[in-house]
């Protein structure tokens, strides 16, 4: 970090949930913002593999914006009993995660899909809530994703639910580049 940027002085823990559209993204703009102040993020994908807008976008961004993805290519793990490869990665990915943000190096560590990946048998509420207890002072974190179980809501500082009220995949829109992918 050079020394014209700032830290943070106390980091808060965000969570952003729901089945609306939207999550992903408040998380990506609260980077974009944060990198408008000098601070850096760290961004885990939890099972994405796909390329996605933001991966193109953020290597543009470095050093203020790192991403890095845990799961495959296609989505296999949406399954009752998850596949040993897509346990590992996400295990991996939480590893990482948890790394980037007792490394000093970022500002903001973003969980994306982190409780989806919880809600699929791939993490555990355990580690979870044990990379929430280890959570520097000054680093913000954000868990992105569906079904955050009520132990994750519990301990964040700031819920927001996103709540489908209408949606265009109803009348058979698949994701579109740019937008949602």
């Amino acid at each position: 970090m050079s020394g014209n940027q700032k830290r943070l002085t106390k980091g808060y823990f965000q969570v952003y949930t729901g089945n609306g559209k939207g999550k992903t993204t408040a998380a990506l703009g609260i980077a974009f913002r944060a990198m408008g102040h000098g601070l850096t993020t760290y961004i885990g994908q939890f099972m994405k593999g796909q390329t996605y807008g933001e991966l193109k976008s953020c290597k543009t961004l470095a050093p203020l914006v790192t991403i890095e993805q845990y799961g495959k290519k296609t989505l296999t793990h949406v399954k009752e009993v998850p596949e040993d490869d897509d346990i590992r990665m996400a295990k991996d990915g939480i590893e990482k995660a948890r790394q980037a943000m007792l490394s000093g190096k970022y500002d903001i560590v973003v969980f994306d899909e982190i409780t989806t990946a919880h809600f699929f048998h791939l993490i555990t509420i355990k580690e979870m809530l044990e990379t929430i207890s280890v959570k520097p002072a000054g680093v913000e974190v954000i868990f992105t994703g569906r079904y955050a179980p009520p132990e994750i809501l519990e301990r964040a500082d700031l819920v927001t639910e996103m709540k489908e009220v209408k949606h265009y995949y109803q009348t058979g829109v698949e994701a579109r580049k740019g937008i949602e992918r």
